[in-house]
């Protein structure tokens, strides 16, 4: 008699974890907040399930410019040491129910978050959501180092400002050696370029060798939708609206070519070599 064989049983395959991208920029002032809310938003419109997540603990912005502030109840901190459970702390979006924020503490300091709780915490996000998106606040203190310690990912946002290169091209250095950032130029006005007053998406990327996510345009539109909490990525008219779009569908793994602005002769690729010690 032959002897019976007994197989295993069939493991089940672990599910798919999301994505956990933080969007940094290393100085202040250039956008991050709008820039997370809008592809957040566009990614959402997307089909895909999408958490927010403010990381700038004491500086907390990105409820108001998704219009949900009177909404937070509970916030980041208070899930990490216990005082509220994830579901608790979570926001939905008012227009999206594929859309969800996680806000930070207002009244506490970057130093009250435990790095190794963070991460667990971004582990947790993964498990529920396609996209974790992570606002980092300014600098490159320990605030930073929390917003990337959970994170696979990171989206470098700049204006073309020669400091705001300069401090983008210090963050790139910070990053883990095994990510490649990918680049939004932020506020470009088109018509500065053209007049050699303003760097060009050439002059930035000659420096910060990133690949090119998106460019979004410097227009009023910008802020008036950031004051009402209404992302622009949700305005179907909008330019700039559809450039968001473009951003998160590429983000999403679309074949859409990044966009070009080439203003030949600015005058100032020459000026900025000069500043930076350049990377390998």
């Amino acid at each position: 008699m032959e002897a019976r064989v007994e197989r295993e049983p069939a493991r089940a395959s672990a599910p798919p974890r999301g994505r956990a991208i933080v969007i940094t920029s290393g100085k202040g002032g250039v956008g991050k907040t709008t820039t997370t809310a809008n592809v957040g938003a566009a990614l959402a419109a997307l089909g895909h399930k999408v958490v927010l997540v403010d990381a700038d603990v004491g500086l907390r912005n990105l409820d108001v410019v998704l219009g949900l502030e009177s909404r937070v109840k509970f916030h980041l901190l208070d899930v990490l040491e216990e005082k509220a459970t994830l579901d608790e702390a979570l926001v939905r979006d008012k227009r999206s129910e594929n859309l969800s924020l996680l806000a930070a503490a207002q009244t506490r300091e970057k130093e009250d978050v435990v790095t190794a709780q963070m991460v667990a915490l971004m582990e947790r996000l993964r498990e529920r959501f396609e996209y974790v998106l992570i606002d980092c606040p300014a600098g490159i203190e320990m605030g930073f180092k929390n917003a990337i310690a959970g994170a696979d990912h990171a989206i470098v946002v700049c204006t073309p400002e020669v400091s705001a290169v300069r401090d983008a091209d210090r963050v790139v250095g910070l990053l883990p050696n095994d990510w490649r950032p990918q680049l939004i130029i932020n506020r470009l006005r088109p018509l500065l370029v053209k007049k050699g007053k303003m760097l060009s998406v050439d002059d930035v990327n000659g420096i910060l060798r990133l690949p090119l996510l998106g460019v979004i345009a410097d227009e009023p539109g910008v802020i008036v939708a950031t004051n009402r909490g209404e992302p622009l990525a949700l305005d179907a008219a909008s330019e700039t609206g559809a450039a968001y779009r473009a951003i998160a569908a590429k983000l999403a793994g679309a074949d859409i070519a990044a966009p070009s602005v080439r203003v030949p002769g600015t005058g100032f690729f020459s000026k900025l070599g000069s500043l930076f010690g350049g990377r390998a």
